[in-house]
């Protein structure tokens, strides 16, 4: 996988813990085009500290555009901020 870290607009289930689970995302490609993606299945979720900031890393798995990929999603703590990681 190759690092991204591309800004992304997250819809997310907050459980009683506090903990996010993502549902759906919303990113722009290169081109300047949209795209919805679902995610379909998360694979696996850790906290990890990454340059001293607090996050959860979610290593997912979705159809996007026809093809099914795996991918990780990054949940900042500190900011409440998304990002698509690595694809």
């Amino acid at each position: 996988m190759k690092i991204v870290a591309k800004p992304i607009e997250m819809i997310a289930v907050f459980h009683p813990s506090g903990t996010p689970e993502p549902y759906k995302f919303r990113m722009t490609e290169d081109d300047g085009q949209r795209i919805v993606v679902k995610v379909d299945k998360i694979l696996e979720s850790e906290k990890s500290r990454i340059a001293g900031i607090d996050c959860i890393i979610y290593r997912c798995q979705s159809i996007i555009s026809g093809l099914e990929r795996r991918y990780e999603l990054k949940f900042v703590m500190s900011k409440c901020h998304w990002e698509l990681y690595k694809i």
